[in-house]
């Protein structure tokens, strides 16, 4: 862990995996329904086929969310700069209602579209949603083992995260103590 550069002013960060898990929980439950509604309707391929094909579309989405962009988050992991003194670290609520709302509209769509697609392949839009949260929660649990392994906890600036973590605004994390903030390592509720 490098020592943070000099930079002048005050910046929030917000932590790293709960912003990662910030919409599995909405797109689970998202998911779940449309492959509810999904079942309600026969579709083109008939309600068996759509079942097993949301099955094998569910594993291959939760394999493709946990493994997207993990170098990137490994680079940045490894080089990560220590926060500043003059840095404020959000709590866990706030960075979890945040995320949720800069990605309401996407999450929205998202739903739209895989109940739309229950009409084609009944449950399959469904289990696709369901299968990204799972990949949201893996890639957050694998963040939380490297917090745990190196002893820090991961942050990125919060006027980075519109993209993402480690979108293109993102140029790196910071990183603090392992009993910093509210959150436990992976981005789970700390239990008192």
């Amino acid at each position: 862990m490098r020592p943070a550069a000099r930079e002048r002013g005050t910046r929030s960060l917000a932590r790293v995996a709960v912003a990662v898990r910030a919409p599995a929980a909405p797109l689970w439950w998202l998911g779940v329904v449309a492959a509810g509604v999904g079942l309600a309707v026969p579709g083109l391929t008939g309600r068996r086929i759509g079942v097993l094909a949301g099955a094998a579309l569910f594993l291959v989405a939760a394999a493709l969310v946990a493994l997207f962009r993990r170098g990137r988050y490994a680079h940045f992991a490894e080089s990560a700069t220590r926060a500043g003194r003059h840095d404020l670290l959000q709590d866990r609520r706030v960075t979890l209602r945040l995320r949720r709302r800069a990605l309401r509209w996407w999450l929205s769509a998202a739903f739209l579209a895989a109940v739309a697609s229950a009409f084609a392949v009944p449950a399959a839009g469904g289990a696709v949603l369901a299968g990204a949260a799972v990949g949201l929660w893996a890639k957050a649990l694998w963040i939380g083992r490297r917090e745990q392994a190196a002893e820090t906890l991961l942050w990125v600036r919060t006027d980075w995260l519109p993209g993402g973590p480690v979108g293109p605004k993102a140029r790196g994390f910071r990183a603090t103590g392992i009993a910093a903030g509210d959150a436990a390592p992976g981005g789970a509720r700390r239990r008192a």
